[in-house]
């Protein structure tokens, strides 16, 4: 298991994916995450997008993996001073939560602060928890369409449509954001003692994310010297999809005129490499020509010999997948991202892992998906907070 986080205790308040996927990438990580949820209901993830099993979506399995679950009503005193007592054994709060839903708990930054000095409070939410838009509630979609990552055209139909190449996923590169932001704030608190309060937004993550499109957008007209730029009718010829003769796909990005000219040795069409090449790379933008000449040469291999092609000349391409054709490719499985996993409710299921491996750590999901409340005894008697009387612990979840 990678063990980087290992002895970092993470407590999480969250439904949905913003904060489920912050704490369970710092889970993935090796730190203790333990999810506080409302009895009855909990994280209604479990509950929509199909099922695996009875309260086992797909998206709940992979999401809130890594992950311990307890159950406390925060609504009541019982229930927050459990709450603090955990938090005071934590290291990082993840609130999920849109605007200041925990203040209105009475678990906010400024009430944890009180108990614990120096907790790092990382919200994750879809518009931030600052700005005019804050208390909005928000789903996956809107963080990518207020981070201009949704290109939008009206259809023959009459109705507004997405179109190709869109950048929607707010929840995963806000969460991404956030927790690298978690890990800085930890190593400035073991050099100075002191928290801090980070305020991720998935649509301020797309917006970085698409980082190159809008800082051309926005500087197109101080631009002195236009060349190497994209911009153009027509498809870039040496960046460009292809269909290969197995009807799959290879993406073609010889810009560079080296890799340019080991396509052209290898294709046996010394005639196409004579074209003199202006500047550092050259994307042929707007030859069409040549976009159909490159189509009619990779319809003569299969994918995967245009890719062993790549590998031994030094050419700048590689496979376009389809998601069904991912578990199949070599390159995939050998980086092990792809994973089986046997969920103790849910069944098998195939789940993907991590994407930076850490040499002698295998990622593992060392804790599946929990049910809602199914730590809540454990969690409670290891910070000494178990009662005789059940008050606040839901032994008996409508989700056990």
């Amino acid at each position: 298991m990678i063990k980087l986080l290992e002895g970092v205790r993470v407590v999480e308040c969250a439904v949905l994916f913003n904060g489920d996927q912050t704490g369970r990438l710092l889970g993935d990580l090796g730190a203790d995450v333990i999810k506080v949820e409302a009895p009855g209901v909990g994280d209604y993830l479990r509950d929509f997008l199909g099922q695996l099993s009875p309260h086992n979506s797909p998206a709940h399995v992979f999401a809130n993996r890594n992950k311990r679950s307890i159950t406390l009503d925060l609504h009541t005193e019982e229930g927050r001073d459990a709450f603090f007592a955990l938090l005071r054994t934590a290291d990082i709060f993840v609130d999920g939560f849109a605007g200041d839903a925990c203040d209105r708990l009475g678990i906010g930054y400024e009430a944890q602060r009180a108990v614990k000095p120096d907790i790092i409070y990382a919200q994750c939410s879809g518009f931030g928890a600052s700005g005019p838009y804050a208390q909005i509630p928000t789903h996956g979609q809107m963080m990518g369409a207020l981070g201009g990552g949704s290109p939008l055209a009206m259809g023959d139909d009459g109705l507004a449509h997405e179109q190709v190449g869109g950048l929607a996923d707010g929840t995963m590169v806000g969460a991404s954001h956030t927790v690298m932001t978690a890990l800085a704030a930890l190593h400035h608190r073991d050099r100075t003692g002191e928290g801090a309060r980070i305020d991720g937004a998935g649509s301020d993550a797309v917006l970085a994310t698409q980082w190159f499109h809008a800082t051309y957008r926005w500087n197109d007209s101080r631009l002195t010297d236009r060349r190497g730029l994209v911009g153009g009718e027509g498809p870039s010829a040496k960046y460009h999809f292809y269909e290969t003769s197995d009807e799959r796909f290879i993406l073609f990005c010889a810009i560079e005129n080296k890799f340019w000219r080991h396509f052209c040795e290898v294709v046996d069409r010394p005639d196409l490499a004579d074209v003199e090449q202006i500047g550092p790379v050259d994307f042929a933008k707007g030859d069409t020509d040549l976009a159909h000449e490159l189509q009619a040469i990779f319809h003569t291999r299969t994918q995967r010999e245009w890719t062993e092609l790549a590998l031994a000349h030094d050419i700048a391409l590689g496979p376009a997948h389809r998601l069904d054709d991912l578990r199949d490719d070599p390159h995939l499985q050998g980086r092990e991202i792809i994973i089986e996993h046997l969920h103790p409710h849910a069944g098998p299921v195939t789940l993907v892992g991590w994407a930076a491996p850490v040499q002698g750590q295998p990622f593992e999901i060392t804790r599946p998906a929990p049910m809602l409340g199914e730590h809540t005894v454990e969690v409670l008697r290891e910070i000494g907070q178990l009662r005789d009387d059940p008050g606040t612990v839901d032994r008996s979840s409508s989700h056990g």
